[in-house]
């Protein structure tokens, strides 16, 4: 923004460029940003869901497990505990184990904050954001005993399933992957 101001400064002070070469010479600024910011973050994988689409993730039959953790980057606890479903999903994925972090951020916030923290943080996990205001529908679906709040966590495999409405150490998730491990 600076840069584009003080292009335009310059020209307006010279004033030997004419009308047509100061509009070229903001659109090519314009373009640069555009492009900057998306270099930034174009490598981000975020899939979006409303909770019809997002609702297959938590009723695969396929004997893989299964952890599905609910979190957002405004969430202290959520944020502290990712590193943990990482290490989760590196550790176990040769045993048939998916992590899949599920955002719940503000829509209009997925470019400016949650793509650039999915990249900041390289998180190896599948990162799907869920975009369903009507969460009074929907929390109930996914399990009846959940209040809404974060961080919460489900793990399943086939038709057996946990629900989890805490946060994690890698020790606590460790322990209960084995469960369904066994």
């Amino acid at each position: 923004m600076k840069l584009k101001v003080l292009i335009i400064a310059i020209l307006l002070t010279f004033g030997c460029v004419n009308k047509n070469k100061k509009t070229e010479v903001a659109i090519e600024i314009s373009k640069m940003k555009v492009a900057t910011h998306h270099n930034n973050i174009k490598n981000v994988d975020l899939e979006i869901y409303d909770y019809a689409g997002f609702e297959k993730f938590l009723n695969k039959q396929d004997d893989k497990i299964y952890v599905i953790n609910f979190w957002a980057t405004w969430c202290a606890p959520c944020v502290k505990e990712l590193p943990y479903f990482e290490k989760l999903n590196e550790s176990y994925k040769s045993k048939n184990v998916e992590v899949i972090l599920v955002s719940l951020d503000f829509p209009h916030l997925y470019e400016k904050k949650l793509k650039p923290f999915i990249k900041e943080k390289q998180l190896k996990s599948k990162v799907i954001a869920l975009d369903d205001a009507d969460m009074n529908s929907w929390i109930p679906k996914v399990d009846k005993s959940w209040s809404g709040s974060i961080p919460a966590t489900v793990i399943y495999k086939n038709n057996e399933r946990k629900f989890f409405e805490q946060s994690f150490t890698y020790k606590e998730l460790e322990t209960e992957i084995k469960h369904f491990l066994n």
